[in-house]
């Protein structure tokens, strides 16, 4: 997976001189949002990695039929589950703070323009299984 290019806010202001300040900021936010979704999908990756070395070992396990070596799969298979359930977690929390970042620009955009916004929908959450949340609307027409 390709990494995001990494540029400081002073960097951005040099390269865009002619540009205006908004131009700017939205470029910084990109990178912020790049580097956000980056950072997950390298957490989540490392829990898939383990998963696989652990789905191995529990394979290696089972083909050598040694009665130890089968009872220790238990509590592998365990450990799977509760990676699976990490990325979950970690899917959920990017797709949230990926809701959130695109709400957040277009409120700045909306309030730059000196209009309202009016979203779709409402913002989601993550609940604790990781399942997204979305709170119902009131007087939605």
């Amino acid at each position: 997976m390709e990494e995001a290019p990494r540029r400081s806010m002073r960097a951005l202001l040099e390269m865009n001189e002619d540009d205006g300040d908004d131009d700017v900021e939205a470029e910084f936010e990109d990178v912020e949002v790049w580097n956000t979704l980056s950072n997950g999908f390298k957490r989540a990756q490392l829990v898939l990695d383990q998963n696989r070395d652990l789905i191995q070992r529990v394979n290696d396990n089972h083909r050598s039929r040694i009665p130890d070596n089968v009872a220790r799969n238990v509590g592998l298979i365990n450990e799977i589950n509760g990676n699976i359930s990490r990325v979950m977690e970690i899917y959920s929390d990017l797709s949230v703070d990926f809701t959130k970042c695109l709400i957040d620009r277009r409120r700045a955009t909306a309030k730059n323009d000196g209009t309202t916004l009016q979203l779709p929908l409402p913002v989601p959450t993550a609940a604790e299984d990781g399942a997204l949340v979305v709170p119902e609307e009131k007087n939605r027409m």
